[in-house]
């Protein structure tokens, strides 16, 4: 385990590469960084945030997606992980369309995702049925996520203690829950789909489809696995009523660069998609 003067140096120098946007060594380097060390990091670096200013505002669930799970992390990604969100990287949409600075972005990529926000705690050992009776609403959202380190090549260590890779979220506008659809929702999430396209020098192009069916079987079931998971760590802080959880992308991360829009349109779900133009 890393002593705490470690864990403190290695948060500034996560913060620093991403104030700037600058790469850095993999922390697991030296084949001895091990998650709990990437825990507690992770841990200094919501102390450190929040001294400054920043509140936290809910989670992101990340490689939830496990088609992803080979891709990276290097085979050390066996479940999903998991970050703290703030005020300062949660950006609202009005009528689904939104911009977005990429300046001092690391690599910079996005991810089509579902978001949920908590209108209830949950109870510790709380139900897949449970879950949806705690929801206030549901969103489509952007996440543009950022790798410090080289080639978006990592251990899932180095990705728990970089922010989870997250560098903002992108929320649609907002649909509230009915009583009639709580008990459908796993379903109807699970076998929805979505596609991703790209704009740029005028044409347009068909980068990529998803189903909400690769994320844990059904975005609601991902929520439930963070809320487990959550719960068997005693250094972590429990689900509370008001967060705002990204529940993980239906696609593969996808490289973006100023100059492109991106846009997304469900099938089989009720939901509006985004447009985003990256500058």
């Amino acid at each position: 385990m890393l002593m705490s003067t470690q864990a403190t140096r290695l948060a500034h120098a996560l913060l620093k590469a991403r104030m700037t946007g600058t790469m850095m060594p993999l922390l697991s380097g030296d084949g001895k960084f091990s998650l709990d060390d990437a825990h507690e990091i992770a841990r200094h670096i919501v102390t450190i945030r929040t001294a400054q200013g920043e509140n936290p505002v809910g989670r992101k669930i990340g490689f939830s997606n496990h088609k992803l799970w080979n891709v990276y992390g290097k085979g050390s990604l066996t479940e999903p992980i998991w970050s703290t969100i703030y005020d300062s990287t949660v950006h609202y949409a009005l009528d689904n369309v939104a911009t977005y600075n990429l300046t001092k972005s690391q690599q910079p990529r996005l991810e089509p995702q579902l978001v949920f926000k908590l209108a209830r705690t949950p109870a510790p050992e709380a139900t897949l049925e449970d879950m949806s009776d705690c929801l206030e609403w549901i969103a489509h959202g952007f996440e543009v996520v950022t790798s410090p380190f080289r080639h978006w090549e990592f251990e899932a260590a180095d990705a728990v203690a970089a922010f989870g890779l997250h560098k903002a979220l992108i929320v649609g506008e907002p649909r509230m829950i009915s009583r009639q659809s709580r008990r459908s929702l796993p379903q109807v999430l699970g076998s929805a789909s979505m596609s991703l396209s790209r704009s740029a020098a005028g044409s347009s192009s068909l980068c990529a489809a998803g189903f909400g069916s690769d994320v844990q079987g059904s975005p609601l079931q991902a929520l439930l696995v963070l809320h487990q998971q959550l719960q068997a760590r005693d250094d972590a802080s429990p689900l509370q009523a008001g967060e705002i959880i990204s529940t993980g992308s239906w696609t593969n991360a996808l490289p973006i660069k100023r100059g492109e829009i991106w846009s997304s349109a469900f099938s089989q779900l009720n939901l509006g998609g985004l447009t985003v133009s990256f500058t």
